[in-house]
């Protein structure tokens, strides 16, 4: 194998779509999948590739010291692209110290364990931390996050990444830490955890339950296809330079507001309701705190650099999703009975 690479985090909603990427593209590469299969962690969203000769996965979870550096010693790692975290907002409000343990503790981790392994030798090794949009807190009605826009987090879950961001580029800076940062905004597509946007409204609209909408439901976010996302950070890590951050985004923003309405008529045109009919289902409810108004990212760095660019306008990745999401209801009903826990014990042993 030309290289070998950790990808953690790669059970979830975006690491799964990284993996398989990554194992299909590159057959030479030997892949290590470390993922705590968390409720988020489904190794069902990799069936179609665990049995390729390249891949290998590992249960573990990167807050255990001692594991991360025994981890790094069996495999002697080329490279790390680190997903593994704690992401979503209302849980970090609920339990904020759970956010900074995985998302600081676990990353500083890696980055001592990856130092360690390489300081002899640097060349060719490479450690990508994949962090978020939200680390630079919230726009108002006009600007777009460039990557060098002041952080200014404004919840539990921002707070952490934005965290694990500056101890990334301090070891960058301290040790000579070889390194790259993504900063990403909202993606959607196959595999996400019933607890995002689209998804959650998907399987509600399926089953007749309200919509819950935040506060007036004018808040913006900026949305990329997953498989766009992959294909971006396959490209930093391939050609990106060193020390460097890039935002990765889809030129593509909605308010909540239209989002879901435009989502309730593409699952009216699926399902062949009378358009209209999952409209009725959107509830407003008490805004959640700390809740930013605008995230808009500039991605024009990655494009004129690495010549990146989304492969799919939004309306018609937004079809692509509720039609996978519709061919897939095993697979979501799984997911919300908790029964895509048991897979790891059958497939594992």
């Amino acid at each position: 194998m030309s290289k070998t690479i950790l990808i953690t985090g790669g059970a979830g909603f975006i690491g799964s779509h990284v993996v398989r990427l990554f194992v299909n593209k590159y057959p030479d590469y030997k892949i290590i999948n470390l993922d705590k299969l968390t409720y988020a962690g489904n190794l069902e969203n990799l069936r179609d590739i665990e049995n390729k000769n390249n891949y290998i996965f590992e249960k573990g979870d990167i807050v255990d010291e001692g594991y991360v550096i025994d981890l790094f010693a069996k495999y002697n790692f080329d490279g790390v692209i680190h997903l593994a975290a704690e992401s979503h907002v209302d849980r970090s409000i609920t339990n904020p110290m759970e956010f900074i343990m995985t998302n600081v503790v676990g990353t500083v981790n890696l980055l001592n364990a990856a130092k360690d392994l390489w300081k002899a030798n640097e060349e060719g090794k490479l450690f990508y931390h994949v962090s978020t949009d939200e680390v630079y807190g919230s726009l108002g009605d006009t600007g777009l996050f460039l990557e060098t826009t002041s952080y200014d987090p404004q919840s539990p879950y921002s707070s952490s990444k934005a965290s694990s961001d500056h101890f990334v580029r301090a070891y960058g800076n301290t040790y000579g830490m070889p390194y790259v940062i993504s900063n990403c905004s909202n993606n959607y597509g196959p595999n996400q955890f019933p607890e995002k946007l689209l998804p959650l409204f998907i399987n509600n609209i399926l089953n007749g339950k309200a919509l819950p909408v935040y506060g007036d439901g004018k808040f913006t976010r900026d949305w990329l296809y997953v498989v766009d996302h992959a294909i971006a950070i396959d490209k930093i890590y391939h050609e990106g330079r060193n020390g460097e951050t890039y935002n990765i985004g889809g030129f593509n923003e909605w308010t909540n507001i239209d989002l879901i309405k435009i989502l309730c008529k593409q699952m009216d045109i699926a399902l062949g309701n009378e358009v209209g009919t999952a409209e009725e289902l959107i509830t407003y409810v008490k805004d959640r705190p700390g809740h930013d108004k605008r995230y808009a990212i500039d991605a024009n760095k990655l494009k004129n650099e690495l010549g990146w660019a989304p492969s799919l306008q939004f309306e018609e990745g937004l079809v692509k999703t509720i039609l996978w999401y519709l061919a897939n209801e095993k697979w979501m009903n799984n997911i919300t009975s908790g029964d895509y826990q048991k897979y790891y014990k059958q497939q594992y042993n």
